[in-house]
């Protein structure tokens, strides 16, 4: 396991219970770079949407047991928010909760000159993704292949 998988998994497992207690879904935790400055960001929701008392209480917790057990090792900036209205599709109830809505899939590699599709998902499994376009044509994506996929905003 990498460095940035141990403090995802170390940091998740303590939030599982946490936010169950408070009725939230831990929607994702990652540990990034960006720039120079490290982040460890949880990402938490629950139905009506999350409120600032919503993260500050979930923050203030988290900031607590991140002091006591120490164990990342590197300078790093603690945030804890919703996952905002373009929130992505990351695990297996993200995608059960979307089937059948529009999803923009973002590619890593052009395919058909163009890296953006947006259609209905209509398929998924642990390899692949699959989208239904306006035409009623069905486009079908390699997990490997996708940068981003999340639910279209509409606006």
């Amino acid at each position: 396991m990498t460095k940035r998988e141990t403090y995802e998994s170390r940091t998740e497992a303590f939030l599982l219970p946490l936010v169950a207690e408070h009725q939230f879904e831990l929607v994702d935790v990652e540990y990034v770079k960006e720039g120079s400055s490290w982040y460890l960001r949880a990402y938490i929701d629950k139905e009506g949407g999350i409120a600032i008392d919503d993260c500050e209480t979930i923050s203030r917790a988290l900031s607590d047991w991140l002091d006591r057990e120490d164990f990342i090792s590197d300078s790093y900036i603690l945030e804890v928010s919703s996952p905002g209205l373009g929130r992505p599709l990351k695990k297996e109830k993200d995608f059960v909760r979307s089937m059948g809505k529009q999803v923009e899939v973002k590619l890593y590699r052009a395919r058909e000159k163009q890296k953006d599709f947006t259609g209905t998902l209509a398929e998924y499994d642990k390899d692949t993704v699959t989208i239904e376009l306006e035409d009623e044509s069905r486009m079908v994506f390699g997990r490997q292949e996708i940068a981003l996929i999340r639910l279209a905003l509409d606006f």
